[in-house]
């Protein structure tokens, strides 16, 4: 294209002393039309071709105009030496703080609401700290569990084993809205048994006590325990709820060591 530009529309009869076309474009007005090129066709016919037309000169005259290559117009220097700022150099010399941040209120509102509910959930997690007393584990066989120095005792069943690791424990039916030690319904069927159904409490003497609170009787070795009332739990107790059987292990060692520091306390 630049060789087209630069490439002198000949004249079509070479006469000498003739204008040449590039001579003829400095005659032109800074905003020449149609019509200005037609007028220069006809005042110097001997400039051009002769099937040259005014709107062939206008393009021509344009693409002139677009590379800076009239007479009238001036090309800018660039500037010399290491003052040629690039894409990089132009962006750290913009001012962040100038720039407007446009406010988003919808996302905000749904940051907000987000913040809210995990602020909330973990506020939950906090206050039911106190509440993980219980671990589960899943049954792997038919060998006795090693007690730690932590498991008081073990309510094992024919899936899972609850290892009770406070002195009071909580038996039942976990809800959304209930939430207790022991999750009856992680053993099996349990839409029967109350979502409270007893309590497991280990005494200062070392005995276990497991007391009934729900509407339906629990079994102790085939004794029932009805609700309201409460019974002495030993090793290997049988405890049926609802169809749902365990057997109640105590940690032995560690009950004993209770037994001796309650001795040491009670007055002779």
């Amino acid at each position: 294209m630049l060789v087209q530009i630069h490439t002198p529309l000949h004249s079509g009869r070479g006469e000498p002393g003739s204008l040449d076309s590039h001579s003829c474009f400095w005659l032109l007005t800074s905003q020449p039309t149609l019509e200005t090129f037609q007028d220069l066709l006809h005042r110097h016919p001997d400039a051009f071709y002769l099937a040259r037309t005014a709107k062939a000169l206008q393009a021509h005259w344009q693409l002139m105009k677009q590379y800076y290559l009239l007479e009238d117009q001036t090309v800018q220097p660039l500037p010399k030496g290491d003052q040629v700022l690039n894409f990089s150099d132009a962006e750290d010399l913009i001012d962040d703080s100038k720039l407007k941040d446009m406010r988003d209120e919808v996302l905000e509102h749904e940051l907000t609401v987000a913040d809210r509910r995990q602020k909330r959930e973990i506020r939950q997690l906090e206050q039911e700290l106190h509440k993980w007393q219980v671990l589960v584990d899943s049954i792997t066989g038919m060998s006795s569990p090693d007690f730690d120095n932590q498991t008081l005792a073990v309510l094992r069943g024919r899936m899972v084993r609850y290892l009770m690791r406070s002195r009071e424990i909580t038996l039942g039916r976990a809800t959304k809205d209930n939430q207790i030690d022991v999750d009856l319904s992680l053993e099996g069927p349990a839409w029967k048994i109350s979502r409270k159904q007893g309590v497991i409490k280990l005494k200062n003497n070392g005995d276990f006590f497991i007391a009934n609170e729900g509407r339906r009787p629990i079994y102790i070795d085939g004794r029932p325990v009805l609700c309201g009332s409460k019974w002495r739990l030993s090793n290997n107790s049988v405890v049926e709820i609802a169809s749902l059987r365990f057997v109640f292990l105590i940690n032995q060692d560690l009950i004993a060591l209770i037994r001796a520091e309650a001795a040491k306390i009670t007055p002779q």
